[in-house]
């Protein structure tokens, strides 16, 4: 098992399989964003090796990301590959779900376990604003093709952003009154690219609780207040799927963090909002050996921050988001 000095077991793996997307949020890239050459990026086998060795020291846990991992050449191979290494016990993904009617049931197939899905309104005019591109009718067409698949339970993501959707918090609650999905409020977080704007229009998880608790009475608290992941999770009275709210700005839960992320340019970042990360691809292209890649990883894992800087002004400023996967 690969322990960091804090006694944390960092079994939980992001890879991000490309830098690519199809939207442009508003929060998350510019609208001309410019993206890495495919030569720059993992390639299919550097993926695996990578993959395999992580496994080797205890990661069982893998959670492929982007920008959108569904763009990525071969993405049902790759899902099938990895699934099959050995010590590899779960696989998921985060997706805008734009492509998930024609992938969804291929990559169960391929050993996709559970999908996340962005989807911050329901409003095909609010979408389009938010995204700059994207058709709100073809994510939810996702949505419904991920469950029917069996790529469950499908979570959805929001990202609340004042000025934009914060009247859309409780018609994206209420989703769970009659479906099985877990709609999850995740706080925007600063970093490149649009870091101003990720500042000065923040919406708190506490906001956006009480917004939901005015709407449809006092929440209750799931698993006794246990995190599900990074969530807290809640129910609406006689509701079917499940609440939750992702504070990692106002309320961090680092104490719990056992993550480390893969970038698709292959390095290793072992907290998402500290710019500190260790090259993998690099050595990998020149020849280095397993035993020299692993002895690299393990410090990093050693030296794995308590914990992001937020609240004393260290805000990560080397990559955007999409850059480092979700």
């Amino acid at each position: 098992m690969a322990k960091d000095r804090f006694g944390r077991n960092i079994h939980y793996l992001r890879i991000s399989l490309t830098d690519h997307c199809n939207l442009r949020c508003v929060y998350c890239m510019p609208e001309d964003m410019t993206f890495r050459p495919n030569a720059e990026l993992m390639q299919d086998d550097e993926i695996l090796i990578l993959t395999r060795l992580f496994a080797n020291l205890g990661i069982d846990k893998i959670r492929l990301t982007g920008g959108e991992p569904t763009l990525r050449a071969n993405v049902v191979d790759i899902v099938r590959d990895i699934s099959a290494i050995k010590g590899i016990r779960s696989v998921s993904m985060t997706t805008n779900g734009l492509l998930l009617t024609k992938l969804a049931q291929p990559l169960a197939d391929a050993g996709l376990e559970r999908v996340n899905i962005s989807i911050d309104t329901l409003d095909p005019d609010k979408f389009k604003r938010l995204t700059r591109w994207g058709k709100v009718n073809e994510v939810l067409a996702g949505i419904y093709a991920a469950e029917a698949a069996g790529l469950t339970p499908v979570k959805l993501n929001a990202v609340i952003v004042t000025g934009y959707n914060e009247s859309d918090v409780v018609p994206l609650a209420g989703l769970t009154a009659e479906h099985p999905w877990q709609v999850r409020f995740i706080e925007m977080m600063p970093f490149a690219g649009a870091t101003e704007f990720q500042l000065t229009q923040m919406v708190t998880a506490a906001q956006i609780q009480e917004q939901v608790e005015v709407a449809f009475g006092t929440l209750e608290v799931v698993n006794h207040g246990k995190l599900d992941g990074e969530a807290r999770l809640f129910h609406l009275k006689n509701g079917i799927g499940d609440i939750g709210f992702i504070s990692s700005v106002t309320s961090p839960f680092c104490a719990s963090c056992t993550r480390a992320r893969l970038t698709a340019d292959g390095i290793l970042r072992m907290c998402l909002l500290r710019e500190k990360e260790v090259d993998l691809l690099t050595p990998l292209r020149a020849g280095a050996s397993l035993d020299e890649l692993r002895d690299l990883i393990l410090d990093a894992v050693w030296n794995k921050p308590w914990g992001h800087g937020l609240a004393d002004g260290a805000i990560p400023l080397n990559r955007t988001m999409s850059e480092i996967g979700g």
